[in-house]
């Protein structure tokens, strides 16, 4: 039959995976790096992943194609949530090897040994940060701290992989911080457009985790930029999972 359903151009996709979680019946997964169609059937052609893309790579077509069937989608999301839960239970039992978790190649589970301690260090660092909030969510974007300031936007998970954040990037600088894997990018894209515009920043530096679904962050930060109209120097840095700034 002929009938409307999603197509993934996949010159486009980079497998960020927001499309996944953003699909209610499961249709979409992540294979060799790029957004797939599980099935035909699993689709509805309603378009709710549409929006979640940053790479604008989705859009609804109309094909011949197999009729969405609600029936082979219960038992596609029952298999999927049993073969979820056995993957988490095997994770457990992971030190040091990684496994996928879900259809996003940025929701990998991994367990990795830190570094040794000294016991007898006794020195605490002091806190580098100037301001609250650091949320962009509940930041106002006419905040005094961001008048005539270098701008840090970070991926929330930076400061947890990254354990020299606070004196390496956080010095000196007002910072906002989000998920673009969870939040709406659109959302981020707006409010650094307008935090740009009324405010006189002298620089922008982006810390991103290595994840693809992490890009959103940056593609939010350079979009919002060139929205606002404005010549500010811009800085990308990735860090690896495993807490290195990546080369």
């Amino acid at each position: 039959m002929i009938r409307k359903i999603v197509r993934i151009d996949q010159e486009k996709c980079n497998g960020c995976g927001l499309c996944v979680p953003a699909c209610a019946e499961g249709a979409i997964k992540i294979v060799d790096g790029k957004a797939q169609l599980a099935a035909d059937s699993l689709c509805d052609g309603l378009g709710a992943c549409l929006g979640e893309c940053p790479q604008d790579a989705i859009t609804v077509i109309e094909r011949e194609a197999d009729e969405f069937d609600e029936a082979v989608v219960a038992k596609h999301l029952a298999k999927t949530t049993a073969a979820t839960s056995a993957v988490n239970r095997h994770d457990l039992e992971l030190d040091h090897h990684e496994a996928h978790h879900g259809g996003c190649p940025g929701s990998r589970v991994l367990s990795f040994i830190p570094p040794p301690t000294s016991p007898t260090a006794t020195v605490k660092q002091p806190s580098r940060l100037r301001q609250w909030p650091v949320q962009l969510h509940l930041t106002p974007v006419n905040a005094p701290y961001f008048q005539d300031a270098d701008l840090l936007i970070t991926a929330d998970c930076v400061p947890f992989a990254y354990a020299d954040f606070h004196k390496d990037f956080l010095t000196g600088k007002a910072v906002v911080i989000g998920c673009p894997k969870l939040d709406d990018n659109s959302f981020y894209q707006e409010k650094l457009t307008e935090l740009f515009r009324v405010n006189n920043i002298r620089s922008v530096t982006v810390l991103r985790m290595e994840v693809p679904c992490c890009g959103g962050i940056v593609m939010a930060a350079r979009q919002a930029l060139a929205a606002s109209g404005k010549d500010i120097t811009f800085h990308e840095v990735t860090i690896t999972i495993s807490g290195e700034v990546k080369q």
